[in-house]
């Protein structure tokens, strides 16, 4: 078997398992960049109306050497589209904080858990500071990543690598916080974290039990090999 099958079959052995709802930037070829909401390796977007209306209030920020901008955005029935000035070598993050309170009983006592979830794009691999509360940023090289946590590195934490096709790849943060992958596809990757602070607190006049953190980091690779399809779409609930 050559190297490219050797490739392609270990991809097809490591498919992704299921996940939770996250939020992702996808920035394609015309430059405008798109926050989809949904399960990016299992090719599922959700749309308005339907799950896309349970973001409240995302909020979209350009990152750069010389600050932060907040950008306005669109919705759309798919997504929430970005200015194309967003373009370029400016890292971008959003999250939205308002969505609703995910109550549950639990042995018979009901329990209030804040789902927190926000994503990042980068435009290549350079060393990057964290500015989410839950953030993995570039540490500099191909495939090498640091998981942060309020502003603090974050051990022993599962990061999913993942790509349109289902393939996926987990990895554990090491001490310092550090992850590595191999990334053999050409085309767009996204990592999704997760990490649950079971600190009680209030939000507004509402009171939660814990806050889940669900992060995720987007970028294109432009090389490797030829990236394996996309299963079928998908289709949202109303």
């Amino acid at each position: 078997m050559n190297r490219t099958l050797t490739l392609l079959f270990t991809g097809l052995c490591c498919a992704a398992p299921a996940s939770a709802h996250h939020i992702w930037l996808e920035q394609p070829e015309d430059g405008i960049t798109v926050m989809r909401f949904g399960e990016y390796a299992q090719n599922l977007r959700e749309a308005s109306p339907g799950r896309l209306d349970e973001l409240v209030r995302p909020v979209v920020t350009l990152v750069s050497d010389k600050g932060e901008q907040t950008v306005a955005i669109e919705k759309t029935a798919s997504g929430f589209t970005l200015p194309s000035s967003a373009a370029g070598s400016r890292t971008i993050v959003a999250e939205d904080g308002r969505i609703g309170l995910r109550r549950s009983t639990q042995q018979g006592k009901e329990t209030a858990a804040w789902y927190y979830p926000a994503a990042r794009w980068i435009p290549d691999f350079d060393k990057r500071s964290p500015v989410l509360a839950l953030d993995l940023v570039p540490a500099g090289q191909s495939g090498a990543f640091t998981l942060f946590f309020k502003d603090k590195p974050l051990a022993k934490t599962k990061v999913t690598l993942l790509t349109r096709s289902g393939w996926g790849q987990q990895v554990y943060s090491d001490e310092q916080g550090r992850v590595s992958f191999s990334m053999p596809w050409k085309g767009q990757y996204v990592a999704e974290v997760k990490h649950v602070d079971a600190t009680a607190g209030k939000r507004g006049r509402e009171e939660y039990d814990q806050i889940i953190y669900v992060t995720t980091l987007s970028f294109q690779k432009a090389d490797g090999l030829p990236a394996i399809p996309a299963g079928p779409v998908k289709q949202p609930k109303k």
